[in-house]
């Protein structure tokens, strides 16, 4: 038996391991970016339904904002309207082991035109 019997074994397990992380870390990477993507449309759909209550006051604004936000898959974090505007906050947590690393949050804002 020679010394380097089975070393080709060890490179291929090596290597095998090197592609499950980098594959690990991918899916992670797009959890995170679907989550970001998730949060903004959340973020300005709900601008925009509480924009177009603005008129009826602050409180049937945000309801608006609150139920199209959940109906996104987010959850609002604020709203508040600034005159003719609505700003609001949306959040949304990543899937799996990554949520635990923090949430995705954005900021949107809307109002009428000019």
């Amino acid at each position: 038996m020679r010394r380097d019997d089975g070393a080709a074994t060890v490179l291929v397990l090596g290597l095998c391991a090197v592609v499950l992380l980098a594959g690990t870390v991918a899916a992670a990477l797009g959890a995170v970016a679907v989550a970001r993507h998730r949060a903004a449309s959340a973020a300005d759909l709900a601008a925009l339904a509480a924009a177009a209550r603005v008129l009826e006051g602050r409180d049937a604004a945000c309801a608006a904002a609150v139920r199209t936000a959940r109906a996104a898959g987010a959850t609002l974090r604020s709203c508040r309207v600034e005159g003719w505007d609505a700003v609001v906050e949306a959040a949304v947590v990543p899937p799996g082991a990554v949520g635990a690393l923090g949430t995705a949050v954005v900021t949107a804002r809307a109002g009428p035109a000019g």
